[in-house]
C-alpha cells in the first residue's frame, strides 16, 4: 500500500494545521484508504485493530463535512464504553481546535444529566456518546438527529458482544435515511454484516491486511512462571529495564484490587481502573495517569479499548486474556503511532497453548523470555542509580557540603569512606525488595532455565512434575490453593487414635481403664442423656500390700478391696454400655472438625468432582470460587469434602453462575463437573 501526506487528501487549511501540531505528516494506511472515501460521502465499512489510527481516519471526514454556522446536531458517533467516547471526544477536539463555531459533546452514563443537557441546549455539531445514554436524550427529546449527516459506529463488533443491538438499531432509526453510515471494527461477525445489509447504502468495504493489524512496532515477549511468583517476575521486570510509565492488564476486579495494594506497598506508584469505580473515580485516575502521576495503570479489559495515553513504556498481560483479539487490544496500548514498546505476558502451565493459539491469530512469533535472576536485577538498580548520580555530578547543580566533609574528615575517616556511607543510605532509601526463602528462589530461578514447550508430552498432553511434586497443569485464573496436609497422606502410616478406633469394641480393653465401684445398678432402655460424659481413664495406682486380719469364727470375714474388674466378669447391660462409650470416645478423637460456615435458609448443595484425594482441603474450594467467579466468601456456606468428591453449600441466586463457571475449571490436570447434589 502506498503511503500517503496529509496534504495530498484534499483536506481544509484548518485541520491540516491542526494535523501539524499534533505532529503528523504522513497518513497511516487506514487513514490514507479511508478519509478519501469518506470526503466523496460513501458508506464505509472499515476494518483495523486498535493503534491504526482508525478514530482520526472517520473524524477528519466527520469534522469537513459539519457545518459551524448551523447549531444542529450534523454527525453522530457511537461508542461501546464511557472511556472510548472520551478518548474519541479528545481527539475530535485536537483536530477541531482551529475550526470555529465547531463543538463536539461526549454523552455517556455515569456523568451528570444536567452538564449534558446544557450542553445540548447551547447547540453542538457533533455527538461522541454511548448507545444507552444517547437513546436516553432522544426519549426525553433533549437529543435531536433530524439533521444527521452522518452516524458513525466506532468499535461495532464491541457495542454488539455488550448487547446494544436493539438500542442501535432504535438509533439508526431514529436518524434521517439520507445519511452517510459508517462501520469500524476489528472484525466482521455475521452480526455486523446483518446490520449493514440492513442500515448501510452500498458500502465500500476498507479492510487492512493482517499482518499490518497486529501492532508491528510492540516487541512481545512471554514469561513461564508460576503464579506464585507474578508479583516477584513483575517487579524485576520493572526493575531491570527502568520502567516508568505502564499499564498491567488482569482478567477480574479481584485481581486488580490485590495487585494494586502489593505495587503500592512495594513502593510503586500504581492505581486501578475497573467497572466497580465510579465514572468521576475513573476520570480521576486517567487524569492522573495521562499526566504520568501514576507509573502503572492496573486495569480489566473493560477499559482495554479506552485508554489513549502517550508514551506508553510497556504493556503487561498478567493474566493471559481469554480471547485472542483481547490481546491485540491489550499490547496495543503501546507503541502507537509509530512509536516502539513492549509487551510482555506471564503464562503459567497449559496457558502455553494459548500462546499458540495466539501467534497463529497475529502470525506473529511471541519470544520466550528468561526471567532476570536477583543478581541482575540488583546490578541493573545500581547502574541506575550510578547514571542518575553521574548526571547530577555532571550537572554540578548540587550544593557544597564541604563544612561537613571536612569535619567528617578531621574525625579520622577518609573521603571514600564516607562517599560509600552516603549511597548506602541513598541506596537504602529507595527500598529494596524482601529477600524470599533460598527455596522459593531456587524454585523462581529454575523456571528460567528449561523450556517449558520441551516438557509436554504430545500423546498425554499431560506437564511433568516438579522436584516437590506438583504440577504446573493448574489453571491459573483461579486463586492460589495453599498447600493441604493431605499432600503427603500415606494410608499405611495411621495415627495410634485412628488404630484404637479400628479395633473391634468387643475385644477387651488394656488393663489401664478401671470401672469404679457400682451400686446394683437398675437396668433400663433408655439412651444415656447426652450430657453424661464417661469418666477418663485414670492410671491405676499399684494398691499397696494389705495384710487381712485374720478371720475368727465370730465375726464375719471382712470385704474383700475393690479391684479393677474385666469387662468380660461385668454383665452384659454394663459391658454394652463401656463398649458404646468407649467407642464415642475414640471416634471423637478422629472426628474431622466441622466447617466454620453453617447452612443457610438461602443456600443450595453443590456435588463438586475433586475431593481430598487431590491434596486439597475445604478452604481450597472456597478460594477456587471466590477467584472464578468473582464473589465474596459469604456466598459460600459449609463444605464437606470426601475422599473423591466434595459437597458445598452455596448462596442460591449465585447457584449457576459458580456452576457455569467451574464447569470450564481444570485442577490437577482434571475437568471439574458441578452440580446440584
Amino acid at each position: 500500500m502506498t503511503s500517503k501526506l496529509f496534504s495530498e487528501l484534499g483536506l481544509s487549511s484548518e485541520v491540516l494545521k491542526a494535523i501539524d501540531k499534533l505532529g503528523f505528516e504522513q497518513a497511516s494506511p487506514i487513514q490514507a484508504e479511508a478519509i478519501p472515501v469518506l470526503m466523496a460521502g460513501l458508506d464505509v465499512v472499515g476494518q483495523s485493530m486498535t493503534g491504526s489510527g482508525k478514530t482520526a481516519a472517520f473524524a477528519i471526514p466527520a469534522i469537513e463535512k459539519t457545518d459551524g454556522s448551523k447549531r444542529t446536531v450534523q454527525a453522530l458517533v457511537l461508542c461501546p464504553t464511557r472511556e472510548l467516547a472520551v478518548q474519541v471526544s479528545e481527539e475530535f477536539h485536537k483536530l477541531t481546535l482551529f475550526k470555529r463555531g465547531l463543538h463536539v459533546l461526549p454523552i455517556y452514563g455515569g456523568q451528570s444529566y444536567e452538564r449534558q443537557f446544557q450542553g445540548l441546549k447551547q447547540g453542538v455539531q457533533i455527538v461522541i456518546g454511548t448507545p444507552g445514554r444517547v437513546m436516553d436524550h432522544m426519549r426525553r427529546g433533549t437529543l435531536r438527529l433530524e439533521d444527521v449527516k452522518m452516524v458513525i459506529l466506532d468499535e461495532a463488533d464491541v457495542m454488539l458482544n455488550m448487547g446494544f443491538r436493539d438500542d442501535i438499531e432504535v438509533i439508526l432509526q431514529g436518524v434521517p435515511k439520507e445519511r452517510q453510515t459508517v462501520f469500524f471494527s476489528a472484525t466482521m461477525p455475521k452480526a455486523i454484516q446483518d446490520l449493514i445489509q440492513k442500515y448501510a447504502r452500498s458500502p465500500k468495504s476498507i479492510k487492512i491486511e493482517q499482518k499490518e493489524m497486529t501492532v508491528p512496532t510492540v516487541e512481545q515477549v512471554y514469561y513461564e512462571v508460576d503464579r506464585r511468583f507474578k508479583i516477584e517476575l513483575l517487579t524485576r521486570l520493572i526493575d531491570i529495564h527502568d520502567l516508568k510509565l505502564g499499564i498491567i492488564f488482569c482478567n477480574t476486579k479481584r485481581m486488580v484490587d490485590e495487585l494494586v495494594d502489593h505495587l503500592n506497598a512495594q513502593g510503586y506508584s500504581a492505581d486501578r481502573l475497573h467497572g466497580d469505580m465510579s465514572q468521576a473515580m475513573r476520570d480521576r485516575v486517567m487524569t492522573k495517569f495521562r499526566k504520568s502521576g501514576l507509573e502503572f495503570l492496573v486495569a480489566t479489559d473493560v477499559a482495554a479499548r479506552g485508554i489513549d495515553v502517550d508514551d506508553i513504556q510497556v504493556v503487561f498481560n498478567y493474566d493471559l486474556p481469554y480471547d485472542p483479539e483481547d490481546y491485540v487490544h491489550r499490547i496495543g496500548r503501546t507503541g502507537r503511532a509509530g512509536r516502539s514498546g513492549v509487551a510482555f505476558t506471564f503464562v503459567a502451565g497449559r496457558e502455553l497453548f494459548q500462546v499458540q493459539h495466539i501467534e497463529r491469530f497475529t502470525k506473529v512469533k511471541i519470544r520466550r523470555g528468561k526471567a532476570p535472576t536477583r543478581i541482575e536485577v540488583e546490578e541493573a538498580r545500581t547502574n541506575a542509580f550510578v547514571g542518575k548520580l553521574r548526571i547530577v555530578l555532571q550537572a554540578a547543580t548540587y550544593k557544597r557540603q564541604d563544612q561537613l566533609l571536612e569535619r567528617l574528615l578531621e574525625e579520622g575517616f577518609n573521603s571514600t569512606d564516607i562517599a560509600s556511607a552516603l549511597m548506602h543510605l541513598l541506596q537504602a532509601g529507595e527500598g529494596t525488595p524482601a529477600v524470599k526463602s533460598s527455596r522459593d528462589e531456587e524454585d523462581f530461578e529454575r523456571m528460567g532455565r528449561r523450556n517449558p514447550r520441551d516438557d509436554y508430552d504430545q500423546r498425554t498432553q499431560e506437564r511433568p512434575r516438579d522436584d516437590r511434586g506438583e504440577r504446573f497443569d493448574r489453571d491459573d485464573r483461579s486463586p492460589q490453593l495453599e498447600r493441604s496436609p493431605f499432600k503427603n497422606f500415606d494410608p499405611n502410616r495411621v495415627p495410634k487414635t485412628t488404630r484404637k478406633a479400628a479395633t473391634s469394641v468387643d475385644a477387651a480393653p488394656p488393663v489401664k481403664m478401671v470401672i469404679p465401684p457400682r451400686k446394683a445398678p437398675e437396668i433400663e432402655t433408655k439412651p444415656i442423656p447426652p450430657t453424661i460424659k464417661p469418666a477418663p481413664p485414670v492410671e491405676p495406682a499399684i494398691p499397696a500390700k494389705v495384710t487381712p486380719p485374720k478371720p475368727s469364727a465370730k465375726s464375719p470375714p471382712p470385704p474383700l478391696p475393690a479391684l479393677p474388674m474385666e469387662p468380660k466378669l461385668a454383665s452384659k447391660t454394663e459391658s454394652a454400655l463401656w463398649a458404646q462409650r468407649a467407642e464415642k470416645k475414640e471416634a471423637s478423637k478422629i472426628r474431622v472438625p466441622k466447617p466454620s460456615r453453617a447452612m443457610n435458609e438461602g443456600q443450595t448443595r453443590l456435588f463438586v468432582s475433586i475431593g481430598s484425594e487431590a491434596g486439597l482441603v475445604p478452604s481450597d474450594l472456597v478460594k477456587l470460587i471466590q477467584g472464578q467467579t468473582g464473589l465474596s466468601a459469604q456466598v459460600v456456606g459449609q463444605v464437606d469434602m470426601r475422599e473423591r468428591h466434595s459437597f458445598v453449600d452455596v448462596a442460591v441466586e449465585e447457584a449457576s453462575g459458580i456452576i457455569s463457571k467451574l464447569n470450564r475449571t481444570q485442577i490437577k490436570g482434571q475437568k471439574l463437573k458441578v452440580k446440584p447434589a
